[in-house]
């Protein structure tokens, strides 16, 4: 009986492979066209990378905690994206956001019926954290520079722009630990990787993620005036308490 549910379902079950498989490559690849603008093809998987991120990016600037579960679905998308454009940086930053996306949701609930405040950060701890900053862009651009001799069989060509890519991938990785922290100069990082990144992928060709990343560049000096703005009234209601 089972030989013959086998011999009756195989040929299904192999076409349901198939279509699966033509989804994936329609979904996930950037050389597969959903509709053009402009003379410019938009893949579906750069169209919702693009959409999801600006979701996210707005609901960080509003405080919101469903900021997180977007930002989960925005980072698995990237990580396809900067694979196919040898973003090797950029791409291996994803997992990273992947989990500090976890810990940022898992933080931001622990903490809701008791808003943490927000701080700034005082000037050692600035400067030390931009020494730190620099040290690790050298010493992750050095290996991006080289992951495809270490790793060919999954690098199959150089990274493009090592230096630059791990910039934007140390201030992400910074910048998101302060924001699950709320810590004011995170907007700051944001602001400096995203006027890094409109260039970076422009040259890589990805022009829509190019230009969500201006739209991301207003939203992070929207999301700084804003933490700014709260941070002075929490001040104030706190002088008020003490006098």
């Amino acid at each position: 009986m089972f030989i013959g549910l086998l011999f009756f379902t195989a040929p299904v079950l192999e076409k349901v492979y198939f279509q699966t498989q033509i989804a994936a490559m329609f979904f996930f690849d950037l050389d597969e066209v959903l509709f053009i603008v402009w003379d410019y093809p938009m893949s579906f998987i750069e169209l919702f990378g693009t959409l999801t991120g600006l979701i996210t990016v707005w609901l960080a600037a509003r405080n919101n905690i469903y900021t997180w579960p977007f930002s989960l679905i925005n980072v698995a998308s990237f990580f396809i994206i900067f694979w196919q454009v040898q973003l090797y940086a950029d791409m291996l930053l994803q997992l990273y956001f992947f989990a500090m996306s976890i810990y940022g949701w898992i933080f931001w609930y622990r903490q809701k019926d008791k808003i943490e405040k927000l701080r700034i950060l005082n000037s050692k701890t600035i400067l030390i954290s931009v020494i730190l900053i620099v040290i690790s862009v050298y010493l992750l651009g050095v290996l991006i520079s080289n992951i495809h001799l270490y790793y060919p069989s999954v690098f199959e060509k150089p990274a493009a722009y090592p230096y630059w890519d791990a910039f934007t991938s140390v201030l992400s990785i910074v910048a998101s630990v302060w924001m699950a922290r709320r810590i004011i100069e995170s907007w700051i990082l944001w602001i400096l990787v995203d006027i890094v990144a409109i260039a970076l992928y422009f040259l890589k060709g990805i022009k829509l993620v190019s230009i969500e990343y201006i739209i991301f560049l207003l939203m992070s000096t929207y999301g700084l005036i804003i933490w700014i703005v709260e941070y002075k009234r929490e001040l104030k209601e706190l002088h008020e308490k003490l006098h």
